[in-house]
Parts: structure tokens; C-alpha cells; sequence
């Protein structure tokens, strides 16, 4: 009797992983997509963004405006692109705290468990939180023509304000989102980042002009990210030098995304 040969099964080849193909920017505009969502579903978290900026600004404005310089509305021209600028340094800070918290909570385990980059979990809710921002800066802008903020400044160069603005908050949030895999409790991130910002902000000439600070901290302000990314939103906004402080503004925030971006991702791949 003559044996019959078997011819082999064929051993197929696991299927790819069809979401690490499209890279990280597709999977992380999904996920900043679901920063949104959960946003437009809890308004409550808009506050921080655009009750907080407004009662900044009503404080400076009415309580100190005439002491700087001399009546509110002269004061409100100089601060409110300074206080743009202020919102998202302070609001970036809140990109940290809430990645914390979300690391407790296991939800990057599941973000893990997904054939995505392993980038595109912080690029997406770096996305969702420049989009609060940038609507913080339209209600903000908004708000101070209420009060009595004028422009000659057309559409372009209101957007390209915003934009600058928002091209340093994007630098920021790698900083603390970088901050918040190394320090484990949402709380102490939120401390660290107010230690951080606070300097930042009020070592600037966001809400005083330079010249009347002592010769040290002026030398501070003049090397200040802050201080230039206000002097360009004001130069867009109200007229003067924008090519100088916006070519600084940019180079620092690029110089900030490309040091704290890779290393930010790295301290998440350890962390998780």
C-alpha cells in the first residue's frame, strides 16, 4: 500500500498592525478629538481657560491700570496681549496636572494596549488643549472690545497673533507634560508648575513695562521667552516691531519643542 504524502499547511504570516502604519499624527488627532469631545460634554473645564483670564484681566485693568499707567483704558491697550500670553503659560501648566491624573487613572495602559505611536496619546492631548486655548484667546479678544480694547489690526494679523501665542503654549506643554512623567502626583505637578510659571509670567513685561524695573530683573525680562512672545502679539495687535520679537518667539519655542518633546516621549515609554 503506498503512502500518500501530506503536503504541509502553510504557516501565514501575522497580519500587520494596520494603526502603527499611518504614524502618530492621524492617531493623535483621534485621541485630540476625544480631549474635545470630553470638553464640549464638561463645559466646567473650559473655566480655567476663559473665567480665569477674564478675571485677571478685570483685576489688572481696574484695580492697578491707573496706578501703571495713569487710566484704565491706556493700561487695557498695553496688557491684554500680555494677559493672551499669561493664559496659556498658566493654562499649560493644567496640560501637565491633567496627564498626571490620567496616568493614575490607567487609561495610558489601555493607550498602550492600541497598535498606535507611542507618541500620539501626548500629541493628541497636547492638540485638544491648544484648541482650548485658542478658543480662550477669541473669547479673550472678544471680551477686552467689550471693555473698550481697540485695534486697527486687520483679520491676518489678529490670527497670526493668536497663532505665535499659540505656537509657545505647544512649546510649554511638552515641558510639563515632560514634568508629569516624572512626578508622579497630579498635585506636585501643579506645585512645580506654578513655580515655573509664576517667574515666567511676572518676570516679564506682560503687565509692566520693563523700564521701570531694577537693572537686574530688566535683564531677565530682555532674555525672557515671554517678554518677546508679548511683544509680538502687541506689535500684531496694536502696531510696532513684530519681525524681531516674533523671530525670538519662535526660535525659543522651537528650541523649547525640540529638547522637551523627544524627551518627554522618552520619559513616557520608561514610565509606562
Amino acid at each position: 500500500m503506498t503512502a500518500t504524502a501530506i503536503a504541509p499547511t502553510p504557516v501565514r504570516e501575522p497580519a500587520p498592525r494596520t494603526g502603527a502604519r499611518h504614524g502618530p499624527l492621524r492617531h493623535a488627532m483621534t485621541l485630540a478629538w476625544r480631549g474635545i469631545v470630553k470638553t464640549i460634554h464638561s463645559p466646567e473645564a473650559l473655566l480655567d481657560v476663559t473665567l480665569q483670564p477674564v478675571i485677571f484681566l478685570l483685576l489688572f485693568v481696574y484695580v492697578f491700570g491707573g496706578a501703571i499707567a495713569g487710566d484704565t483704558s491706556t493700561y487695557l491697550q498695553f496688557a491684554l496681549p500680555g494677559v493672551l500670553v499669561q493664559t496659556v503659560i498658566f493654562a499649560s501648566a493644567g496640560t501637565g496636572t491633567a496627564l498626571a491624573d490620567d496616568l493614575k487613572t490607567g487609561i495610558f495602559d489601555r493607550f498602550r494596549s492600541l497598535p498606535i505611536p507611542r507618541s500620539a496619546p501626548l500629541l493628541g492631548a497636547i492638540t485638544a488643549d491648544i484648541t482650548r486655548y485658542a478658543t480662550s484667546g477669541v473669547i479673550m479678544l472678544v471680551f477686552g472690545a467689550i471693555l473698550g480694547f481697540r485695534t486697527e489690526a486687520g483679520p491676518l494679523a489678529i490670527v497670526a497673533a493668536l497663532a505665535l501665542v499659540m505656537a509657545f503654549a505647544f512649546a510649554l506643554c511638552w515641558v510639563f507634560t515632560a514634568l508629569a512623567m516624572v512626578v508622579k502626583e497630579p498635585r506636585s505637578v501643579q506645585g512645580i508648575g506654578a513655580m515655573i510659571s509664576l517667574p515666567l509670567t511676572f518676570g516679564s513685561n506682560v503687565f509692566v513695562p520693563a523700564s521701570t524695573m531694577p537693572g537686574w530683573l530688566q535683564a531677565w525680562v530682555e532674555v525672557n521667552p515671554v517678554s518677546k512672545t508679548a511683544d509680538a502679539a502687541r506689535g500684531l495687535l496694536l502696531g510696532g516691531p513684530v519681525a524681531g520679537p516674533a523671530g525670538t518667539a519662535l526660535i525659543w519655542a522651537a528650541a523649547i519643542t525640540l529638547v522637551f518633546a523627544p524627551l518627554a516621549v522618552f520619559l513616557y515609554r520608561r514610565r509606562t
